[in-house]
């Protein structure tokens, strides 16, 4: 061994022999305190390194902070995405839907139709009496009308008149054999009227019946006193008027019979057209109720069938 080496060694055990070594319990507390001392130093290297993070979050977000969002009375407007165009079809399209409804616009509500007012009377509209009640005389259908005079009566629904025809008619009574004498006559008429005044001629019949309560007459070429008044009438038509005119009767000199000679009038309306049924006798007889109901209602029937 050469002599460096060898001072190298003595001096190394001098310095050993002054030292004194730590005990083992020595040893391991120091040992355990590094070992908290290097966690406890970790841990605060990532609290900081956490807290840094957090910080530079903090601060991106508040050098960029996010838009306000709008005020809650302003629309948000939407982008407009413009179509496509169509594209051609060849199926052919619907047509749109029209009313079928009579007197209904294209697509609209309908509307009622308002009712016809005639312009003509046709022979037609004038009614034919029952079998029972022919007598073979042939009538005549002319133009004018048919009504009663009633004292100094005027009738201004008169200027409202489109067109009116009239004719006698006679009758005789079921129980009457062929060929004897008529046992009555209708002077009959029908008249048209401008919409919506055929009930005016109905109020004016009325009050003219209310205004005449008696009035000088005929009978037999006899002067006579007849009395108007109106009697309950209804189911005839739209509406009616019935009255009688009554007279002392007389024989064919003038004398009185101890009776009284009843005519009936009655004037119906159906729409705008008025029917006068004015029961005139034969012969000094008197109007019958039944009869004249009955061809009353043949008269409205004839109208109607007329009207459509």
């Amino acid at each position: 061994m050469s002599r460096d080496v060898s001072d190298l060694y003595r001096s190394l055990a001098e310095d050993a022999d002054r030292g004194q070594l730590a005990l083992p319990e020595a040893l391991r507390r120091r040992a355990d305190r590094r070992a908290r001392l290097r966690a406890a130093g970790g841990a605060l290297a990532v609290a900081v390194l956490v807290g840094g993070v957090v910080t530079g979050a903090r601060l991106t977000l508040t050098a960029n902070p996010a838009p306000a969002p709008p005020p809650a009375t302003t629309p948000t407007p939407t982008p407009t995405v413009p179509m496509p165009s169509p594209t051609p079809s060849t199926t052919p399209s619907t047509p749109p839907a029209t009313s079928t409804t009579p007197g209904a616009g294209p697509g609209g509500p309908p509307t009622s139709a308002a009712p016809r007012t005639p312009t003509s009377i046709p022979d037609r509209a004038f009614f034919t009496v029952a079998k029972a009640n022919r007598t073979g005389l042939n009538t005549v259908i002319r133009d004018g009308t048919a009504r009663p005079k009633l004292c100094d009566a005027r009738y201004p629904s008169d200027a409202a008149i489109v067109q009116s025809r009239s004719r006698n008619l006679a009758y005789r009574l079921a129980g009457t054999p062929e060929g004897y004498v008529p046992d009555g006559s209708y002077a009959h008429s029908i008249t048209i009227y401008r919409s919506g005044r055929a009930d005016d001629v109905l109020r004016e019949l009325r009050q003219a019946v209310r205004d005449c309560p008696e009035q000088d007459a005929q009978s037999n070429n006899t002067p006579a006193t007849s009395r108007q008044r109106l009697l309950p009438d209804s189911g005839y038509g739209d509406e009616s008027v019935l009255f009688e005119m009554r007279a002392t009767a007389q024989d064919v000199n003038g004398d009185p019979t101890g009776g009284d000679e009843v005519r009936l009038v009655r004037a119906i309306r159906v729409g705008d057209v008025v029917t006068v049924l004015w029961e005139q006798g034969w012969e000094n007889t008197s109007s019958e109720r039944s009869q004249v109901d009955a061809d009353s209602r043949r008269a409205v029937a004839a109208i109607e069938d007329w009207l459509g």
